[in-house]
């Protein structure tokens, strides 16, 4: 079976500290109990989540949607985007089966980064890292007037900015994600291709805002 690999890359820093922190649990939830009624996720989509706070971590590695946990994340302390990049690519390069002659390996992986600050640590290094990884579509979200979408742009195309990162404008985001993952299961499950451009996403909602 050729999976769907979505990783997302939550930022966990000391200023998602309460109402935001509690809206990422909140729409991680969301997220999974939805896919978990999409027969297509069911089939293919595979989830792992990244934070990063002072360092990344992998804290949920490539699971399938039947048995995920949505773990539980805590807010700490400075934003170490370079870290998650390396991390992610690691995660990528361990976990996603490569295609040989014999079988076709997993489809490319949807990446999900989200942020609310500006990095801490050497986040070109990061990406320089990320960039070995082969990766389907990247979507970087700006969660709030701190994150510097500059820089997001310079890691993918792709940045959607949410004004605020409160519950409401965050459980927009993963509502959207979540219909994203169910999308692109689905494309991969009949077409056998990939979604490689944001038109062949649902439409973001309009709380978010394509940077």
């Amino acid at each position: 079976m050729r999976r769907l690999p979505v990783y997302l890359v939550l930022d966990v820093s000391g200023s998602m500290h309460g109402e935001p922190i509690e809206a990422v649990r909140n729409g991680m939830q969301m997220l999974v109990s939805t896919l978990r009624t999409d027969p297509y996720a069911l089939e293919t989509a595979f989830l792992s989540v990244i934070v990063f706070d002072e360092k990344a971590r992998q804290v949920v590695p490539l699971t399938e949607l039947m048995v995920m946990q949505p773990p539980t994340i805590e807010a700490g302390s400075t934003t170490s985007l370079g870290d998650a990049l390396k991390v992610t690519k690691e995660c990528i390069e361990r976990e996603v089966k490569k295609t040989t002659a014999e079988e076709k390996g997993d489809w490319k992986p949807l990446i999900f980064i989200m942020t609310d600050g500006q990095p801490t640590d050497d986040w070109e290094k990061g990406l320089t890292e990320f960039r070995k990884a082969k990766t389907g579509m990247v979507i970087a979200c700006a969660a709030g007037p701190q994150a510097d979408t500059s820089i997001l742009k310079q890691i993918t195309e792709v940045v959607v900015s949410l004004d605020t990162a409160d519950s409401s404008t965050i459980g927009a985001f993963f509502k959207w994600v979540s219909a994203s993952i169910s999308t692109s299961s689905k494309k991969v499950d009949l077409n056998k291709s990939e979604s490689s451009e944001i038109s062949e996403l649902p439409p973001p909602p309009p709380q978010i805002t394509l940077v």
